[in-house]
């Protein structure tokens, strides 16, 4: 095999197996693509000269602090996760709180609610409708994404149909190998998203957001990921 194409392979794999905050991957590409179409339904949905008040469920400030919709303030976001994130830009907020209790917020109170993949993170079924419910209620739009469940690459582990396998031997693949992105994962880490990881699939995301559109995000062919949202 030649030097040149065995050095393009590898660096295919490396960009599948990278986690998508990282500029190289194929996550971190289509993370940005998608975020472009999110841009479009901004500029159509909005007027040019409004601040949209934004809430990211699950956000981080590291996501936002190179777009141009912040950079420009265009956008006011306010991140809530579980823990407040110190020293965020002045175009955002911090907040603790959880994705299904959003009580602390009126209805309506957001132009826009967005998410990018947190709601497959949240235990069961029963969540998955609160956060959802949730989201609704406190803004007037929403995007919301998530994996979708039956890609044949596991988007969290990088393993092609370990979603379908017994967690048991999932935590034994991930601890003992290092199949998932060429690493053992430590035993807390790895039973921490065997435990919280549920995978969504197309019905279920109409069921989640029945009145949404759903964007399908292609990769080889295939839907990668689900994004519902009410901007068209």
């Amino acid at each position: 095999m030649p030097v040149a194409f065995f050095r393009y392979i590898m660096s295919y794999v490396k960009a599948i197996l990278a986690p998508s905050d990282n500029p190289d991957s194929f996550g971190f590409a289509m993370r940005e693509k998608r975020f472009q179409i999110f841009e479009q339904l901004i500029n159509r949905n909005f007027a040019s000269d409004k601040v949209i008040h934004v809430l990211d469920v699950g956000g981080t400030a590291y996501f936002w602090k190179d777009k141009n919709l912040v950079k420009e303030g265009k956008l006011k976001v306010t991140l809530l996760n579980l823990e407040k994130e110190i020293g965020v830009p002045k175009e955002m907020e911090s907040i603790a709180g959880d994705a299904t209790d959003l009580s602390m917020f009126e209805d309506g109170q957001f132009d826009l609610v967005f998410s990018n993949s947190v709601i497959e993170h949240l235990y069961t079924w029963e969540n998955q409708q609160k956060m959802a419910k949730e989201c609704v209620r406190v803004a007037k739009k929403y995007f919301i994404q998530t994996p979708n469940k039956h890609f044949f690459i596991e988007a969290h582990y990088a393993i092609p149909f370990i979603q379908y396998v017994p967690k048991k031997l999932t935590y034994k693949v991930l601890t003992k190998t290092k199949l998932s992105r060429l690493r053992k994962w430590k035993p807390q880490d790895a039973q921490q998203y065997l435990d919280e990881i549920r995978l969504i699939n197309k019905k279920e995301m109409k069921r989640l957001f029945p009145k949404a559109t759903i964007y399908k995000e292609k990769m080889m062919g295939m839907t990668k990921s689900f994004t519902a949202h009410n901007m068209d």
